[in-house]
């Protein structure tokens, strides 16, 4: 996710790989506070821009069997006219960030640390990008899971009381999904799909980081000079970080069903909740209402803010039918087969079975251009800010 960019005193990434190892990094490497604070921004930067998408991918994995969310196009404009902007295609963006900057900090600082000491050792440089990402997205994963899971669940449920999609979430707020997580489910909540979520982040980080060297030594090769310009920098980093999100698409699917998907007495518990809660006295049903909502001065207590144990067998929670013929049925999250186990190599075969090749890439089509776009971001973002850092160093230096 965000082992792409690692850059030299100068700030140019593939310089630093293409040098021998003793002349990789000296007492010229920039400071690694200047390494945390580029990667934090530039991380940031990437994750702000697509973060719409990432929002239309999580709808595709989490809710394939929905009709209007199949197409990449439909699903960002029923978004965008059913939800807006805010809550709609940026729902779940306070906790994205709050995962981002940090997150992006911590690895790069942590990336570099690796890097420039196993080199320093004589280890290969492939094997040093490798595992230096392995430990940095590890470092920074106590910060970004628990937001991941946050953020998923604020970007599958949309609006609070969303009468065009019901994902089983109803959370008011960021912080009222903290505090109703913590409350239902436990604090340990906060970090499901901890694993799976590794189990995407690093081998996407090493693809992606392999790839780009590829990428890049072959401009390089092409134009005959090191430096292949900005427009060369940000498409090597496209291409590298699309490539490498298309290849780890099944893992991000496991990943997005375990952190959303509902549990089974609340799932069953749902539908007759909805049901009385839609259905006014008049026998109509009043848009926004869900089962957190008051009606005829009574209050439905209901809360469906907890997502499946992974060890628990879990059953498919099923809307109400029997509403009014003259009510549109309100668009619900519906028979999506549920992860069962912790093994990563048995969920992705039991959604195979259920769901073929498409539900193992479902949002394929968004976290290819959210992957590349994303990385082409964060990778210019932070070349850019490391080179202003150093240069303002030295020019304090000098006065």
């Amino acid at each position: 996710m965000i082992a792409s960019a690692c850059a030299d005193h100068s700030g140019t990434v593939a310089s630093t790989m293409l040098a021998p190892p003793a002349q990789q990094h000296t007492a010229n490497d920039p400071p690694l506070i200047h390494n945390m604070i580029a990667g934090g921004l530039g991380g940031a930067m990437g994750d702000s821009c697509m973060h719409s998408l990432d929002t239309v991918k999580t709808r595709q994995q989490g809710a394939p069997n929905v009709a209007k969310y199949k197409s990449m196009l439909q699903a960002y404009a029923n978004i965008f006219r059913e939800e807006g902007i805010r809550k709609g295609l940026y729902g779940g963006f306070v906790p994205a960030m709050w995962g981002s900057l940090p997150g992006t900090t911590i690895f790069f600082g942590t990336y570099e640390f690796t890097k420039r000491n196993m080199i320093a050792y004589g280890v290969p440089e492939t094997l040093t990008h490798l595992m230096s990402g392995f430990v940095g997205d590890l470092a920074a994963s106590c910060i970004y899971v628990p937001s991941e899971v946050l953020k998923t669940r604020l970007q599958l449920q949309g609006r609070y009381n969303n009468e065009h999609f019901h994902s089983g979430y109803n959370y008011k707020g960021t912080w009222d999904a903290i505090k109703s997580i913590i409350r239902i489910e436990s604090w340990s909540a906060l970090f499901f799909g901890y694993k799976a979520t590794l189990l995407r982040d690093l081998p996407f980080s090493a693809l992606q980081l392999a790839f780009y060297e590829k990428f890049r030594s072959t401009s390089q090769t092409i134009i005959g000079s090191r430096d292949i310009g900005n427009t060369g920098e940000l498409l090597t980093g496209a291409a590298a970080g699309g490539l490498a999100g298309v290849i780890t698409t099944p893992m991000d699917v496991i990943k997005t069903r375990i952190q959303t998907q509902l549990d089974n007495e609340m799932a069953a518990a749902a539908a007759p909740a909805i049901e009385k809660v839609r259905h006014s006295s008049s026998g109509g049903i009043k848009p926004g209402l869900t089962p957190s909502s008051s009606t005829k001065g009574s209050t439905v207590k209901f809360s469906v803010a907890r997502i499946q144990n992974i060890h628990t067998s879990a059953s498919t929670f099923k809307p109400a039918t029997n509403l009014a013929p003259s009510t549109p049925p309100l668009t619900t999250a519906k028979e999506i087969v549920k992860i069962k186990s912790d093994s990563m190599l048995q969920a992705l075969r039991t959604v195979h079975k259920a769901e073929g090749m498409n539900g193992l890439f479902a949002g394929v089509g968004p976290r290819f251009v959210w992957t590349s776009v994303q990385s082409s971001i964060m990778l210019f973002a932070y070349q850019s800010i490391l080179k202003f850092l150093d240069g303002a160093a030295e020019t304090t230096v000098v006065f």
